[in-house]
């Protein structure tokens, strides 16, 4: 008689349920991170055993003695809200009593457009073409390096941004001072990418389950990054 797997271990389904609802790599470790130092926290207890007051006091460990700022503490909280109720499917009897971080007040530091120009006149490279695009299209540094060659659109200058933050799509304006720099990098990128076929690689991550339903898609030139690692 065939004996029954093994039970997946917490972190792997919180993990499981975190790729299940498309999050962000990010997300996931930033999850597991605070799920682990919850856990930690309590002496390795199984969330099981625990409720409200354990996380109302992991969250107060935190503001008071670890002196996080509110959004690292609300990061922590979003962490155990999903592990109870993604994962272990289970209501906390959370009255959020925990002594809150304080969430500061500030004016956030604005460039002017001289200051802006300047920065990137000192720029070279691929590090001078990414800083324009996160100028000129409003990027966010993660969404434009995750870009890949077909979510540019040279013929309406424009960019196409998939799966952005709340996994929502949007277009964009492609700068027209950046086009001639992203064709050349494109060229040395695509010859790149034909030497690691000629050598039997050039495969790239596809999203979802395209690698099954496209088996060869992997190595098409429109999948591939925009900026690809140098490893």
């Amino acid at each position: 008689m065939q004996s029954e797997p093994p039970p997946r271990k917490l972190l792997d389904r919180v993990r499981d349920q975190v790729r299940v609802k498309h999050y962000s790599y990010r997300t996931e470790e930033t999850y597991v991170q605070w799920i682990r130092r919850f856990i930690l926290f309590h002496n390795k207890r199984h969330p099981n055993e625990m409720d409200g007051d354990e996380v109302n006091a992991f969250l107060t460990h935190s503001a008071v003695h670890e002196n996080v700022a509110a959004s690292t503490q609300n990061q922590a909280l979003s962490a155990i809200l999903f592990l109870y109720r993604e994962v272990l499917q289970q209501e906390l009897n959370l009255n959020l009593d925990a002594v809150r971080a304080k969430r500061p007040h500030y004016l956030p530091t604005v460039l002017t457009v001289e200051e802006t120009l300047e920065i990137l006149k000192n720029l070279t490279g691929v590090y001078q073409i990414v800083a324009k695009l996160l100028y000129g299209s409003g990027l966010r540094l993660n969404e434009a390096l995750q870009l890949r060659v077909k979510d540019l659109d040279f013929a309406q200058q424009q960019i196409i941004v998939r799966d952005a933050k709340g996994m929502e799509s949007r277009i964009t304006m492609l700068p027209q001072n950046v086009v001639e720099q992203l064709k050349e990098h494109l060229q040395q990128v695509k010859r790149t990418h034909q030497q690691d076929l000629d050598r039997g690689y050039g495969e790239t991550l596809l999203p979802f389950a395209l690698q099954k339903k496209y088996p060869n898609a992997a190595k098409d030139w429109i999948w591939q990054y925009v900026f690809p690692s140098g490893r």
